[in-house]
């Protein structure tokens, strides 16, 4: 829940707030760490924790989405895992195993993180920032085809073939926004809740944006 947060805190983001939004971003996903994230590891370390996995997994992939959404938002980049596990490590008993994220629950978060991208992008071409919404796109693009090399790959695949599915409905709604904002110019540039059969907001919910 407190992950979520974060992220809708991100999606206020705009080029008149944007070092703001972003601070004010950054101390939340502090506080989601030390006061949450923190509480999971001393629960959990000195037991076998791999096979707890499932119970706890949920709040950790969301806890990803938000890191490596916060992290696009600053920076332009993509969070590694190996950037997440080391800002867990203090977290952790120097004379226990860390727990650390594993790499099923990186890629979980990851793919639920192009769903707000999607929505980042939408909402900047509404603003106009219709560079910003390509950069995006490329960005997702690079995400979806280097994990459909992947997935086919995976062992415990299911959750991550499922959310490939949506991951390429994304992909495919930026690319559709961004082109139609291309050849059809600013005249094309929609009102959110547009109801225009040729808009490329049909099919996307009021949840999405």
């Amino acid at each position: 829940m407190n992950s979520k947060k974060v992220i809708f805190q991100v999606h206020r983001i705009s080029k008149a707030n944007r070092e703001e939004v972003l601070e004010k971003a950054e101390k939340d996903l502090a506080a989601v760490r030390d006061q949450h994230i923190s509480r999971l590891v001393k629960e959990l370390q000195g037991t076998d924790f791999w096979k707890l996995r499932r119970a706890y997994s949920p709040g950790v992939q969301e806890y990803v989405e938000a890191a490596t959404f916060f992290k696009f938002c600053q920076t332009g980049t993509l969070l590694n895992l190996d950037e997440i596990n080391a800002s867990l490590l203090s977290l952790s008993d120097p004379s226990l195993e860390p727990l650390q994220i594993n790499l099923l629950d990186y890629l979980l978060g990851l793919a639920d993180l192009t769903g707000e991208l999607m929505r980042l992008a939408i909402g900047r071409i509404s603003d106009g920032e219709v560079e910003y919404s390509e950069r995006i796109c490329q960005f997702v693009r690079d995400i979806y085809r280097e994990l459909t090399l992947l997935v086919p790959l995976m062992d415990d695949g299911s959750d991550m073939k499922t959310k490939m599915d949506t991951m390429l409905q994304s992909v495919v709604k930026i690319e559709n926004a961004c082109f139609s904002v291309r050849v059809r110019g600013s005249e094309y540039i929609p009102l959110l809740g547009s109801s225009d059969p040729s808009s490329f907001l049909v099919g996307v919910s009021d949840g999405e944006l």
